[in-house]
């Protein structure tokens, strides 16, 4: 890990959640775009390869599934990607290209369940890792499976230890134990969140890791579906959907960039590394503020299958 300073960013665009092709295409131009600029480390939004569907209720009142829902799962079904497609070649070649390392959110497929997803990629390397959001929040659980154990390893990398935690993820304390115990020093937090409630999350979560946090929402509009989808919002196209508020707070929770909830950008700032151990002088969670003695944090890492085979040649 280098200790000297880099630039960090956070893309705040719109998916193109009808064709994942070109949505991973736009992907990699940003990443071009960002680097060109001088960003090493680039954090995009919560299911931005996918989609979000914000408003949309899959045709599911309490007790039915209505046929236009199963239809509009299909639809978003298919639009999902899997982790040996088309979507992760353009975006391993851009990262490669640009030596940066990526956090993307992504709508991942997997047999017939569909999850929401965080992906790593590194320089060279390209796609190193991933962690599938625990606990999908609301409605977000009749369109997405629940990640297990397994996919909450940080991962070590030129500029800092680094993990993502996804969205209504960063309200669950123990995950972010979990994090702060692995020694992360980039938290990224992809989101769909675009309250004014949670940039204070995000200084809180700075503040309690001593990490930077880089947090990353959409700014989309009505536009981006076709005139059928479901949208509870309403359907005038220029409907803004998820108004962004991506920003960057520095180990004392400081906010060195953003909050922006004008439109797509891509916000930068200066990461100074020496300041998460400057900043654990006085507070280190897992370490020498976490009373053991009283307190105890067990984490199940393993993978959890829901058919095993025995036996066979």
């Amino acid at each position: 890990m280098s200790t000297k300073p880099f630039k960090a960013a956070v893309i705040q665009a719109a998916s193109i959640p009808t064709d994942s092709i070109e949505c991973a295409l736009k992907a990699a131009q940003l990443i071009r775009e960002a680097a060109s600029h001088g960003a090493k480390v680039l954090v995009f939004p919560e299911a931005f390869l996918g989609g979000y569907p914000k408003g949309n209720s899959f045709g599911s009142p309490i007790g039915m599934r209505k046929p236009t829902g199963r239809d509009a799962y299909a639809t978003y079904y298919s639009q999902a990607i899997t982790l040996d497609g088309e979507e992760i070649a353009i975006l391993n070649e851009a990262v490669a290209d640009t030596a940066t390392v990526v956090v993307i959110g992504c709508i991942e497929r997997d047999g017939g369940t569909l999850y929401c997803t965080a992906l790593y990629f590194s320089g060279e390397q390209g796609l190193i890792g991933k962690h599938r959001k625990l606990m999908p929040t609301a409605g977000e659980r009749l369109i997405w499976g629940f990640g297990d154990g397994s996919t909450m390893e940080a991962f070590d990398t030129p500029y800092g230890r680094i993990g993502a935690v996804i969205c209504w993820e960063n309200y669950m304390p123990m995950l972010r134990m979990h994090m702060y115990s692995q020694g992360v020093s980039l938290y990224c937090a992809p989101t769909a969140d675009d309250r004014d409630t949670w940039l204070p999350t995000m200084r809180h979560v700075a503040l309690e890791g001593r990490c930077f946090v880089l947090t990353a929402c959409q700014h989309l509009r009505r536009e981006a579906y076709p005139d059928d989808f479901e949208c509870s919002l309403g359907n005038d196209p220029q409907t803004v959907l998820l108004r962004g508020g991506s920003a960057i707070v520095d180990p004392t929770g400081a906010v060195i960039a953003g909050p922006d909830y004008a439109g797509e950008t891509i916000l930068y700032a200066d990461i100074d590394p020496v300041m998460v151990p400057r900043g654990k002088f006085d507070f280190d969670a897992t370490g020498h503020y976490a009373r053991p003695d009283i307190f105890q944090l067990k984490v199940d890492i393993g993978a959890k299958k829901s058919v095993s085979t025995v036996g066979g040649d």
